[in-house]
């Protein structure tokens, strides 16, 4: 088939295009009735079973329909960038299933924390913030915007303007000092 620019063009690919450009639904049937029995046969061949090979096309095809705008003829033929859709799904089905799911996770009474326990974790705070006030300002905001703010030093840098080198010293004389202060604290 020729179009208007004088490519000549297969008919699936002249499909694919009026999909594209004009959302054409039945091009887009044609499509699906060509192509879904096709990426189907590639899946069970691929050892998919056929309900999964079902829902992959199914993906597939809704991918193909959203994802239209960005077909280029001049870059693949629709046949090489439908199955590379299927390909690229059917691998993310694949490390989904055999990523491990963990386990639920038991409710022991005995591993929750006694009075004891808690009143450790609220004087080792108490020092931590003693300790971080002793710091010097700057010293301290860095840390803090890094640590409790859970910005990265690059991030710290943008922000503040000042230069990354600056940051980074900062917040390790900082902690070299908390480090400091924490000891001398757990001496006494």
């Amino acid at each position: 088939m020729i179009t208007a620019q004088g490519a000549s063009y297969s008919e699936q690919t002249t499909w694919m295009l009026a999909v594209r450009d004009r959302q054409d639904r039945a091009a887009f049937a044609a499509l699906f009735d060509h192509y879904a029995p096709r990426v189907k046969g590639m899946l069970i061949r691929q050892n998919c079973s056929h309900g999964q090979a079902d829902e992959i096309v199914q993906d597939v095809m809704l991918t193909v329909w959203r994802k239209a705008a960005q077909f280029d003829p001049e870059r693949a033929q629709v046949s090489a960038w439908i199955y590379q859709i299927a390909r690229n799904r059917h691998i993310d089905v694949i490390r989904k299933e055999s990523r491990p799911m963990p386990e639920e996770l038991a409710h022991e009474p005995d591993n929750e924390p006694d009075a004891s326990q808690i009143l450790g974790m609220e004087q080792e705070a108490a020092r931590l913030k003693e300790a971080l006030a002793r710091l010097k300002p700057a010293q301290r905001e860095m840390i803090e915007a890094a640590y409790l703010g859970d910005l990265s030093h690059r991030e710290l840098s943008e922000q503040t303007g000042l230069p990354l080198g600056t940051i980074k010293s900062r917040i390790r004389l900082g902690l070299d000092k908390l480090r400091h202060e924490l000891k001398g604290m757990r001496a006494e």
